[in-house]
C-alpha cells in the first residue's frame, strides 16, 4: 500500500466516525446523585456501546446535594432524569409535568436503620424518639410511613422529632438520633464500615412495611412527549439502558469497576462500589423496565395516605406512559 492510499484510507475513515459522531442524537440523562454503582446501568449502557448501536451519544450528569433533577429538567439542562416517584408526583403536581418512561428499579432500597440500644424493637417504639430524614424530595416516603402509623413528626408528645439529615450517618454515629434514613446498598453499610456491627442495629425497610413507594424511574418533561422524534430518541435510550441494567447484574463486579472508570471525583472505593452494585442488582431484579400498574397504585395510595398533610392531594392523571417501554422491549 503507498504512503498515498493509506492517507487517503486513514482520511475516509476519520471522515466517516465523525460522519456518524455528527449524525448521532445526543441525549442528556441527569442523575439523582453522584456517581456510583446506583446508576450503574447508565454507565454500563455507555461503556459497553449499547447507546452508540442505537445511534445515540449520551451524556451522564452526575447528582449531588445541590442538584434537583426536576429544576434541571426544567431548565433545558437535561432530556431525562433519574429521580424517586415521591418527588416526581409531588414536583408534577406543583406544576412541572414530569412522565415516568421507565422503571429500572423495581424494589425500594429505603430503610431506617436504627440503634437497638436506643431499645426499638418495632415502629410503635419511634414515638418520642428522634429520627434522621433525608429532605429535598425524599422526605415523602418517611412522611407517608409516618402517617400511615398515626405518628406526628412535629416533635410533639407521642410523635418523633425530624432531624433534617445530611446524606451522611453521622447523626447515628454521634446518637444525635435512634435511627437514620439509610438505603440498603449505600448507608447502611457505612454505619458497618464505621465500627457498628449488625447485631447492634435493628432495620426497618420501607418494602417490608408495605409503604414501599417507587425509586429511580426515569422521567421527562410531558410536552416533550408530544415530538415524534424525541419520542423515538427515548425508545432507543431506554432500550440501550435497560440492557445496560441487565448486563451490570449478571456482571455486578465488572459493572463497579466500570462505575470507578467514571468517577470523577475519585470518592469512590472498589470495595464500596461491588458491595453497593451487589445490593442494586436485588433492586433491579424483576424490572425489564416497564412500570408496573401495581407497583404504582401502591405508591400513590401511599402519598395520597398522608391524613390532613398528604404528599400529593388528588390523584395524578397523566404521570406516566408505556408508550416509550412498549416500543423498546418489542
Amino acid at each position: 500500500m503507498t504512503v498515498k492510499l493509506a492517507s487517503m484510507l486513514l482520511a475516509a475513515a476519520v471522515s466517516l466516525t465523525a460522519m456518524q459522531a455528527a449524525a448521532a442524537d445526543k441525549v442528556t440523562l441527569q442523575l439523582k446523585w453522584v456517581t456510583q454503582a446506583q446508576f450503574a446501568g447508565y454507565y454500563v449502557a455507555k461503556d459497553k456501546g449499547f447507546y452508540e448501536e442505537e445511534g445515540l451519544d449520551v451524556e451522564i450528569k452526575p447528582g449531588g446535594p445541590d442538584i434537583a433533577p426536576p429544576q434541571v429538567l426544567a431548565g433545558g439542562g437535561a432530556d431525562v432524569i433519574v429521580d424517586w416517584m415521591p418527588s416526581a408526583l409531588a414536583t408534577r403536581e406543583k406544576g412541572v409535568p414530569l412522565v415516568n418512561i421507565a422503571q429500572p428499579f423495581k424494589s425500594s432500597g429505603m430503610m431506617l436503620t436504627c440503634l437497638k440500644e436506643t431499645g426499638i424493637t418495632t415502629p410503635e417504639d419511634f414515638k418520642g424518639k428522634t429520627l434522621g430524614v433525608w429532605f429535598f424530595g425524599n422526605e415523602y416516603p418517611f412522611l407517608s410511613w409516618m402517617s400511615t402509623l398515626g405518628i406526628k413528626t412535629d416533635g410533639s408528645d407521642g410523635g418523633v422529632t425530624v432531624l433534617k439529615q445530611g446524606f451522611n450517618v453521622d447523626p447515628l454515629l454521634q446518637k444525635q438520633a435512634a435511627c437514620i434514613s439509610t438505603m440498603t446498598y449505600n448507608e447502611y453499610w457505612q454505619v458497618i464500615d464505621a465500627g457498628i456491627k449488625p447485631e447492634e442495629l435493628v432495620t426497618f425497610k420501607y418494602e417490608d412495611e408495605g409503604v414501599a413507594t417507587l425509586e429511580d424511574g426515569l422521567y421527562v418533561l410531558e410536552d416533550k412527549l408530544a415530538d415524534p422524534a424525541f419520542k423515538e430518541k427515548m425508545v432507543k435510550f431506554v432500550r440501550a439502558s435497560m440492557k445496560g441494567w441487565k448486563y451490570a447484574e449478571e456482571n455486578s463486579d465488572e459493572a463497579a469497576e466500570i462505575v470507578l472508570e467514571n468517577d470523577a471525583s475519585g470518592a469512590q472505593t472498589e470495595a464500596h462500589q461491588k458491595r453497593m452494585m451487589s445490593e442494586v442488582a436485588k433492586l433491579t431484579a424483576g424490572s425489564n423496565g416497564a412500570l408496573d400498574q401495581a407497583d404504582y397504585d401502591r405508591t400513590v395510595k401511599t402519598l395520597l395516605g398522608g391524613g390532613s398533610d398528604p404528599v400529593i392531594t388528588k390523584e395524578p392523571t397523566g404521570a406516566f406512559t408505556t408508550e416509550i417501554t412498549d416500543a423498546a422491549l418489542k
